[in-house]
């Protein structure tokens, strides 16, 4: 599923619009606009533009430093443990045989 606009009044008594991902969370906000035709045209200019759009590197070269909050996140190591193939379809045959029914497997 894509995001969806969402058009509404502000505080202000003010049209905008909003872009929303599937998940709900809102991805952008328009500016203000006087009437709704005007904020139903920039819809249509948003969906012209941004996907074609290209990105602008506006960032410093320079780096600033790691902020110190960000060094000080513990770390959880997890145990990772690989199957071999051959067991992982070893135990999956033994599965489907406990089963003992008989399984639809597409066309009659």
């Amino acid at each position: 599923m894509a995001g969806m606009f969402e058009l509404f009044i502000d505080a202000e008594s003010y049209f905008r619009f909003r872009l929303t991902a599937p998940d709900g969370t809102v991805m952008a906000v328009s500016k203000a606009f006087d009437n709704k035709t005007a904020a139903v045209a920039g819809i249509a200019d948003v969906r012209e533009y941004a996907g074609m759009g290209l990105i602008a590197d506006v960032v410093p070269t320079e780096r600033r430093a790691t902020p110190p909050e960000a060094c000080d996140v513990p770390v959880q190591v997890r145990e990772v443990r690989r199957i071999p193939a051959a067991d992982l379809h070893g135990r999956s045959r033994e599965m489907h045989r406990a089963t003992g029914e008989r399984r639809w497997a597409g066309a009659v």
